[in-house]
């Protein structure tokens, strides 16, 4: 095939179940039959309805919620915001957009947010909060020695961590982008070659500055350890991307 018609196929934008219900609450909403205000269809009717688990639909309105989108009223259900609806689906595409993320623009979020979280968490981390920590360290730590990648305790670390930094909109930041995190790895396959161990050597370097109290050691951990992802990131597609050293 001609090199200049080959470069005109884009490749397939497969989307997933929860972008796949906003996109259709979008259109809903631009049509004017979900209103400003008005209540949506509770979890299990959505799910029936999309005939998808309700783990995506809770996924979807928990992407919503967390931008302003919908809100979750005790006895209320889910309602859409009372604002403009040309407002609304701005937001909603913004959204939509968060799905096109890629494992190197994934690095770059973690460099901002989680090395504060580890910063914070060290200053402010309660007793159980450490303890929670170390739980979660240990049970990655079994998983690695048997020979299991760990996807859902690695990630689960960082969710700790971030809980125990006191800021709840560090926390709910990095449990957006966490199933994007495990898609992305499972994806490319990044705990490959030993990556496992090393990444859970880079995790009790971490552990060690929040349990001695000590931001600088901890944030420093933490921060090598996203260098070392994106790193093995860069080795496997073999091209340059993400961060780049800042003066």
């Amino acid at each position: 095939m001609d090199d200049s018609l080959q470069s005109q196929f884009r490749e397939l934008d497969i989307k997933r179940p929860a972008d796949l219900i906003i996109e259709q609450i979008r259109a809903l909403i631009t049509s004017g039959v979900l209103r400003p205000g008005q209540r949506l269809p509770s979890e299990r009717a959505l799910s029936e309805r999309f005939g998808v688990g309700r783990g995506y639909v809770r996924d979807a309105l928990r992407k919503l919620e967390f931008y302003g989108i919908v809100k979750t009223r005790p006895q209320s259900g889910t309602v859409v915001e009372d604002m403009g609806v040309r407002t609304l689906e701005g937001m909603i595409t913004n959204v939509i957009g968060l799905a096109d993320t890629d494992f190197g623009t994934l690095m770059e979020v973690r460099a901002v947010l989680e090395v504060e979280c580890a910063r914070l968490a060290a200053q402010r981390r309660t007793p159980a909060q450490l303890a929670e920590i170390q739980k979660s360290f240990a049970t990655h730590e079994r998983l690695v020695a048997r020979g299991d990648p760990g996807y859902e305790e690695d990630p689960l670390f960082h969710l700790k961590v971030a809980e125990a930094s006191g800021n709840q909109v560090l926390r709910s930041l990095v449990g957006l982008f966490t199933p994007d995190v495990i898609r992305l790895t499972q994806t490319y396959g990044t705990c490959r070659d030993d990556r496992s161990r090393r990444a859970l050597e880079e995790h009790r370097a971490i552990l060690r500055g929040i349990e001695d109290s000590d931001p600088r050691a901890a944030s420093e951990a933490m921060a090598h350890h996203v260098e070392m992802s994106l790193q093995q990131y860069r080795n496997i597609i073999g091209k340059p991307v993400g961060l780049g050293r800042q003066s």
